[in-house]
Parts: C-alpha cells; sequence; structure tokens
C-alpha cells in the first residue's frame, strides 16, 4: 500500500469545501502497513489546514509512531479510537470518514435513517445503514465495538445524535460515500416539505450503484474535486 497522506490531504480539502468541519468533531484517517496503525491529523487542525506533513501514523495505544504534525501540535485526537475497531474487524476497509456535517447531522439528531430516493444517492443504496442510539463520545472501547458492530459489512453509517461514517476500501471511496451522504441527507430535508423523499425502483437503484461504485468512476470523481479544491485554496492565498 503506497504512502496515503497525498489522498488524505485532498480529502481534508474536499470535505473543507463541503461544510463537513465541525470544530474538532470529525476525522479522516487510512490505515498504516502494520497492524493496528493508521494515519489522522492532529488534534485541532482543521480539514482545510491539512498538508502532507502533517498526518499522524499513530499505534492501537495513540502514540505517534511517524509524522510531522503542525502549529507544534503532534497530538493525535483521541476520538479516532472507534476507527480502530472498524479496521479490525474489516480487512477491506482502508480509510474511514466521519463527520458532523449540517444535513446528516439534522437526520441523526431526529434519529431518521438515510432514504435513497435520488439517482446521485444510488452509490449508497443497501450500503447505508443507522445506528438509532447514540453510544456516547467514542473515546473507548465499547463506543468502539457498538459502531463496527453497526456498520457490519456496509460502508456507510448514520449514527443517531451523532453524524455520519463511511469506510471505504480507498480514501477516494470514503470521500466519495461522505460527499454524497451529505448532499442526499440534504435533498431529504429539502423534500420533506413536498411529501418527502420517495424511494427508488430497486432494480434501477443497483444498476446506478453497480456503474458509479467503480473505481473509475469514485476516481475520477475524487480527482474533480481535489482540483476544485485546489483552486479554491489557490483563490484564497492570491
Amino acid at each position: 500500500m503506497s504512502d496515503p497522506r497525498n489522498k488524505l490531504t485532498a480529502c481534508a480539502h474536499i470535505l473543507a469545501d463541503e461544510k463537513h468541519e465541525s470544530g474538532l468533531a470529525g476525522q479522516i484517517t487510512a490505515r498504516g502497513h502494520h497492524d493496528n496503525t493508521y494515519w489522522t491529523l492532529p488534534l485541532g487542525l482543521a480539514f482545510d489546514e491539512a498538508t502532507p506533513d502533517s498526518w499522524l501514523l499513530i499505534d492501537q495505544h495513540l502514540q505517534v509512531m511517524k509524522g510531522a504534525g503542525a502549529y507544534g501540535i503532534r497530538e493525535p485526537n483521541p476520538a479516532t479510537r472507534f476507527h480502530l475497531w472498524v479496521y479490525r474487524c474489516r480487512a477491506d476497509v482502508h480509510a474511514i470518514v466521519h463527520t458532523h456535517p449540517p444535513a446528516a447531522s439534522a437526520l441523526a439528531a431526529a434519529q431518521t435513517p438515510l432514504i435513497v430516493g435520488h439517482m446521485d444517492g444510488t452509490p449508497l443504496f443497501e450500503d447505508t445503514v443507522f445506528l438509532p442510539e447514540w453510544p456516547g463520545l467514542p473515546t473507548a472501547d465499547r463506543e468502539g465495538e457498538l459502531i463496527a458492530g453497526a456498520l457490519g459489512p456496509h460502508h456507510a453509517l448514520l449514527l443517531a445524535n451523532h453524524g455520519l461514517l463511511t469506510a471505504g476500501r480507498s480514501v477516494q471511496e470514503s470521500a466519495f460515500l461522505a460527499v454524497f451522504m451529505e448532499r442526499m441527507a440534504q435533498l431529504q430535508i429539502n423534500a420533506a416539505p413536498l411529501g418527502g423523499v420517495q424511494p427508488i425502483d430497486p432494480t434501477e437503484a443497483r444498476r446506478a450503484r453497480d456503474f458509479l461504485r467503480t473505481d473509475r468512476i469514485m476516481n475520477i470523481t475524487f480527482d474533480a474535486w481535489s482540483r476544485r479544491a485546489a483552486r479554491h485554496r489557490q483563490g484564497r492565498s492570491s
């Protein structure tokens, strides 16, 4: 597995553009080369502040093994501990996004599952589950066990009273699912006054999902979002 820090940085910038940041709430991680290790940002570093050098490689005890950090901070966010449980349970998962964006957080606060009712949401069809009870601040093993158990074999999870989680085979897949999960949550809220989101035909939803969830589609979409984020950052610095 190649060094994921460039992809992680692009992912952080994409999610910043998509308004996924909520203070210290939210983390992006990627599996390390060795068991029970993963890359994460230092505690308190905003998504749009991420650089390839700022990522920390940490172990199961949250000890830093590699990475410079940023602004003198070389301490990982203890809330990333539950990510370790997902990595342990799912050998296919190589990256995790957990954020509290506005629309998904509104559904979470209302304890309302996400409904796939639009073509853009079909990548999430039959792959999104709902954890109906908030397990609390995810800094201990119990919360990790509950979240990993609720996710099961799926790749997206809405946590009641909390936020969203996507677990992908790559950084690109995790970002792709997280962006569309938030967009579909916003669509669900917008559609509520019109009678609510109506589920789409399962056969057609599966066909669309199987096309949109290919590595090629997810990767070129991620690359386009990355270029957009780079333009935004360049515009702000000029």
